[in-house]
């Protein structure tokens, strides 16, 4: 009887927080749904083909966001040309090459602890060292470096986990086989940790081209209507150019503050699904 007890107790337990679970998930989706669909409500008249194609004008009071919305993806653009490499780079070597010692534990507790420091602490950091000391002033690039030093530790640590998850039994085939070791993790690793790998980039993109304050340091334009010339330009970003807009546009229409709101997390929501779809395919093919 001790026995039937205690197992119906843990089943009983197990239920409980397996509910407990469900309804904090729940929760959690209602506030996000909640989130969207008032935004929607808000925001959605000022959808217009207009507004999306336009430049802003009038002190930001009339027009349309298409610069501010291509200038945001210049700066995303630019932010995975330079993050990807590197974080990808850095966590094949962590994993792969490095051995396990007190200096590999030191560099991934320091790239753990990246991840927590607030933006515009790389706000402050990219505005000494590229805006000012390598003078590439407030630009894209200042920026868009910026931005990429922000998400390295989450594409890092992505990366890290995603390699891992590759059973070692690839490796050691391949390596049987004649291949290198390079060749074994371009040819056999990465391709079976590439959805880890495009999850910790689209988490990147998300954060990036949500932030305000490393651009505000660094790239942001108060009002520039045309298209940046160059990456030494600056730019009109949809984060620094909604909280203008609440902050120092006095009169502003509502709806467009909220219109501009929504265009950002349309915009993050595109990204998550091309990622999503990609993530998919690959496990797909994995399975193939």
């Amino acid at each position: 009887m001790n026995i039937a007890e205690n197992i119906n107790k843990k089943k009983l337990t197990q239920k409980v927080f397996s509910l407990l679970l469900l309804l904090i998930t729940l929760i959690v989706i209602v506030f996000i749904f909640g989130i969207i669909i008032y935004l929607i409500i808000k925001g959605g008249s000022a959808l217009t083909w207009e507004f999306l194609t336009q430049k802003p004008s009038g002190g930001m009071k009339e027009g349309g966001i298409s610069t501010v919305i291509i200038g945001t993806l210049y700066l995303v653009l630019g932010t995975l040309i330079f993050s990807l490499p590197i974080g990808i780079l850095a966590a094949i070597y962590l994993n792969e090459y490095a051995r396990k010692n007190r200096l590999t534990r030191i560099i991934r507790l320091s790239i753990v602890n990246m991840a927590g420091v607030p933006s515009v602490v790389f706000g402050l950091f990219g505005l000494g060292f590229f805006v000012i000391f390598l003078n590439f002033g407030r630009s894209i690039i200042a920026g868009s470096l910026t931005l990429a030093l922000l998400i390295l530790p989450t594409i890092i640590t992505s990366t890290e986990e995603a390699l891992k998850s590759v059973p070692d039994t690839y490796r050691h085939a391949s390596l049987a086989l004649g291949a290198t070791k390079w060749q074994t993790i371009i040819k056999i690793i990465l391709p079976r940790a590439m959805p880890g790998i495009i999850t910790g980039a689209v988490l990147g993109i998300g954060r990036a081209a949500g932030e305000t304050a490393p651009i505000l340091f660094t790239a942001a334009a108060f009002f520039q209507p045309n298209l940046p010339k160059s990456v030494f330009s600056q730019v009109m970003a949809l984060p620094y150019h909604l909280y203008v807009m609440v902050t120092q546009v006095a009169d502003a229409p509502d709806d467009k503050k909220w219109g501009t709101a929504l265009v950002l997390l349309l915009i993050v929501l595109f990204f998550a699904s091309i990622a999503t779809a990609i993530r998919t395919r690959a496990r797909l093919r994995k399975k193939e």
